[in-house]
């Protein structure tokens, strides 16, 4: 008897079975010794910190498509996971718990305060390592890496000295921005940047020794505080007098110089500029080039400092009030204007940056990026799309230096050292115990940790054993692929393919796609603070895994970013349910072939059986084999094209078409008397190439829904010691060499039956109700073909009969439709539509159209109209129109036809 398959598909009850299994029995397992081609591809490592969003579902999703296509096609695969010990977000999100608890973070120290962020990793921060597990990502769980392990560590350590040996990293105090929620500095990449409506205070500085006024223009009065000089342009006329003179700061009364700089634009305000070195990037090259003071007037947490005199504690924003208002008081604002200005946003914290000059370690880049950029050129690494490629080309050659250091005390600590004594810098793999320049033995480690994305950029090569040449190293490096979105293209990957390319001599990755975001149904990158975002998790419960994977695939077109709805999941549940269904049938129809004494199961469904396949009966391959094995085929090689060109849209609609209108929609429907046939080697040929079609179909289908198709793949007699559909052959090639193929004759009996049901549905005929039909070509191999699968076609089309002629068929009496090769003739017939009634309805289509079509005509026929209306309205209205007088045409030969 065939296997009990449940009446209705529960995806909740199948897929946490099997996922707990593929982990349990380390199915994925990569073995470095084993023979194949190698497709390796570590995953984009998600924070520590997060849960599954939609854009890990995408990103993972599509790993996972091509990991278990490969696998399936021989190669030797390795998908590798891990997580981020995510520096900042982490740090945060352990410093709000403590602050709940009525605890100060910096009150336990930095050694007490890091121990309690690992207990809260070990506690809380496995979140998304389940989640991984519970969609079924076929990763290796046994070489899970996280940034922040010891190993790794290592590795991180290593990389920093070499490049500070080699002089491309160093300490430096330079323009910075200041987070001060997040308390400490950025890299340019995490600040973004926003168009904000603000104002230019226009402040006069009284000129030092006269009664003159220097009138400069900023947007931030607050840092007025720090100025240390005015600068401006020196072929200024209106200012060149005063070059050399100085000028009093406002509110602090300190006397500042006025310096001739080629920075100031003579034509933007009012030409004259103060100079805040610590507060501007502009300013403190400016301030270097004339050796100007840098005074620091806020704090770390975005208040005024001690050097903002009686504005000292204040929150920045609430001093800028307060310094204009005194301003005004002293009759010092000379006017207000609107100014519209790009702002600096806190990537996480979304709050407004500060720059401020500050002591860091920064990394220099351009020597790193010159041969990432040769490597991308000369096509060693493959960006797809290719629009992506300029962008990256554009961001290496303007790149610049990046700032490594973090204010943290979770991450990396910096492995640098400084003597008490003289503060000599000692940059060390392991800890030293005296200062290599003067002796002392007084060292102090430095407070920073390094930027998250330092670590990052090592993922690919650290998390496979480097610096050693381990078997991992050797067999997986570089990696085939890396799949991730395009918003990372220059936090990440383009560091891994410079820090790659440095210190292994090998490009990290072999090619880079960069897929879509997922947006919300206006446009908007979802995003949960926002509540735009949509939780994956939530989805799987309700549609299942299955579906919303093949969802994203099916809409993730390269170059595109994915609209993700209710109805597209349905959709992708209605295909599943539409498979499940399909399954039922067989078995129960297997189940009533067997109690009527046909073939076992095994005999009819074994492995060796189905691998066979197809079958013949008589000494001829049925029709509608061979044409649902050549389907098979051509979709298996729509596919495999497809997924090599990251085209996942085309190979799921690829696979949709084949699974629900080839297999279910024709071959089951075709062969549905054979599978009873009284004529037993009929009903078992059927039955054979029946099972060969649908196990293929599993496979093709696999790396899209693993969990269905594992569930139903296991449903069929396997060998023994076959745990895995995910391990099987991708999906065998069975066409026939040597034999002409006839395939091409079950495509016109599709059309054949595609015009009866086209005539059928515009007769609003009952859809049950058998009505007769004839057939008329003037090629003699095509009437033998339609007359060969009469019994078929009129199953098919509901027709009581089918008259296949060599004469031309009459319009008389009946509905004519013909094509290139063939006609066919539906007669009218008082059983199957009430004349009196459809000559009515057609009459009234007629008269709506005709009225629609004359607004049509007077409107365009409008010159004024005409004149005012886009060029995209008026052609819209002409297509419609168009349209509107061929369906006319429709009507009116319908109705011709009823009335004679």
């Amino acid at each position: 008897m065939a296997r009990e398959i449940a009446k209705a598909y529960e995806p909740q009850r199948i897929e946490p079975r099997w996922a707990e299994t593929w982990v349990k029995e380390e199915l994925f397992k990569a073995d470095p010794s084993k023979p194949g081609p190698v497709f390796s591809i570590v995953i984009p490592p998600p924070n520590v910190t997060g849960s599954l969003h939609i854009g890990h579902m995408l990103d993972h999703t599509e790993i996972d498509i091509l990991t278990r296509w490969h696998r399936m096609c021989g190669f030797n695969t390795l998908y590798l996971p891990g997580t981020d010990h995510a520096g900042i977000s982490t740090q945060r999100v352990v410093v709000r718990q403590l602050a709940e608890q009525g605890i100060n973070y910096r009150d336990l120290g930095r050694e007490e305060f890091v121990r309690r962020v690992w207990a809260w990793k070990e506690e809380s921060g496995g979140t998304i390592q389940r989640q991984m597990r519970e969609i079924g990502e076929s990763c290796d769980w046994t070489r899970e890496k996280f940034t922040l392990s010891p190993e790794l560590s290592r590795v991180v350590r290593e990389v920093f000295v070499r490049l500070y040996e080699e002089g491309l990293i160093y300490r430096d105090k330079r323009m910075t921005n200041w987070c001060p929620v997040c308390l400490t500095v950025l890299s340019d990449l995490e600040v973004l940047h926003e168009e904000r409506a603000g104002h230019l205070w226009h402040i006069k500085y009284p000129v030092a020794g006269s009664k003159e006024f220097l009138t400069v223009a900023t947007t931030r009065p607050e840092t007025m505080l720090g100025d240390t000089a005015i600068a401006v342009h020196p072929e200024d006329e209106r200012y060149k007098h005063l070059i050399g003179r100085s000028a009093i700061v406002p509110l602090v009364n300190r006397e500042i110089p006025i310096i001739g700089d080629e920075m100031v634009d003579r034509e933007f305000g009012t030409g004259a500029v103060k100079i805040t070195p610590a507060h501007d990037p502009n300013d403190f090259e400016a301030g270097r080039r004339h050796n100007l003071a840098e005074i620091d007037v806020m704090t770390d947490d975005g208040k005024m400092s001690a050097a903002a005199g009686s504005y000292a504690g204040s929150d920045r924003f609430e001093a800028r009030k307060k310094i204009v208002e005194d301003l005004k008081g002293l009759g010092l604002l000379e006017k207000v204007t609107d100014h519209t200005h790009a702002i600096g946003i806190c990537e996480r914290s979304r709050t407004v940056v500060e720059p401020r000059a500050s002591t860091q370690w920064f990394c220099k880049m351009k020597p790193l990026a010159e041969p990432a950029i040769a490597a991308v050129e000369q096509g060693k690494i493959h960006i797809v799309p290719d629009n992506r490629r300029e962008e990256f080309f554009n961001w290496m050659r303007n790149i610049r230096d990046w700032t490594l250091s973090r204010q943290l005390w979770w991450g990396h600590r910096i492995p640098a050292w400084y003597c008490k004594e003289h503060h000599h810098v000692i940059v060390a793999r392991e800890t030293p115990t005296k200062c290599a320049e003067c002796g002392s033995e007084h060292l102090t480690q430095d407070e920073d940790v390094l930027d998250t994305w330092f670590s990052s950029g090592l993922w690919p090569f650290s998390t496979l054993g480097w610096p050693e040449q381990t078997p991992d190293f050797k067999r997986y490096y570089p990696t085939s692929l890396l799949i991730t979105g395009y918003d990372i293209l220059f936090f990440w990957v383009a560091r891994m393919a410079m820090l790659g390319i440095h210190f292994t001599g090998e490009v990290p990755f072999r090619a880079v796609y960069l897929h879509s975001l997922v947006r919300t149904g206006s446009g908007e990158k979802m995003s949960k603070s926002k509540g735009t975002g949509l939780d994956p998790v939530k989805l799987n419960q309700q549609y299942g895994t299955d579906a919303m994977r093949f969802c994203l695939a099916s809409m993730a077109a390269p170059g595109t970013d994915i609209v993700l709805s209710d109805d597209r999941l349905a959709s992708a549940r209605n295909f599943a349910n539409k498979i499940w269904n399909a399954s039922r049938f067989l078995f129960m129809n297997l189940d009533k072939f067997e109690e009527s004494g046909g073939a076992s199961f095994e005999q009819l469904a074994g492995p060796d059986v189905r691998e066979q396949a197809p079958y013949a009966y008589k000494d001829s391959v049925p029709l509608i084999d061979e044409w649902i094995f050549e389907r098979l085929t051509s979709a298996r090689e729509t596919v495999n094209q497809a997924l090599r060109n990251y085209r996942f849209h085309e190979a799921a609609q690829t696979i949709y078409q084949f699974f629900w209108g080839d297999f279910c929609d024709w071959y089951i429907e075709w062969i549905k008397p054979d599978l009873l046939n009284p004529d037993r080697e009929r009903a078992e040929v059927a039955w054979k190439n029946l099972f060969a079609v649908f196990d293929d179909a599993l496979r093709l289908l696999h790396p899209f829904m693993p969990f269905l198709t594992e569930e139903l793949w296991h449903q069929l007699p396997q060998r023994p010691g076959a745990k895995s559909i995910a391990l099987q052959e991708f999906a065998t090639n069975r066409r026939k060499t040597g034999e002409e193929p006839r395939a091409h004759e079950f495509a016109l009996i599709q059309d054949t039956i595609g015009e009866i049901r086209n005539i059928r549905a515009e007769m609003k005929l009952d859809p049950k109700k058998k009505i007769a039909a004839e057939f008329h070509s003037s090629y003699g191999y095509i009437r033998d073909t339609i007359e060969r699968n009469r019994d078929g076609i009129k199953r098919l089309a509901i027709l009581s009969d089918l008259k296949v002629s060599a004469s031309k068929l009459s319009e008389t009496g009946g509905t004519v439709r013909s094509t290139a090769r063939f006609d066919v003739r539906v007669a009218h017939s008082t059983d199957a539509v009430d004349a009196h009634a459809e000559k009515a309805r057609l009459r009234k289509e007629i008269e709506g159209l005709e009225k629609a079509i004359a607004a049509k005509e007077n409107q365009l026929g409008n010159a004024t109209f005409r004149s005012k209306a886009p060029e995209k309205i008026i052609q819209g209205m002409e297509a419609t129109m168009a349209e509107q007088r061929l369906e006319l045409e429709k009507l009116k030969a319908r109705l011709r036809d009823l009335s004679r």
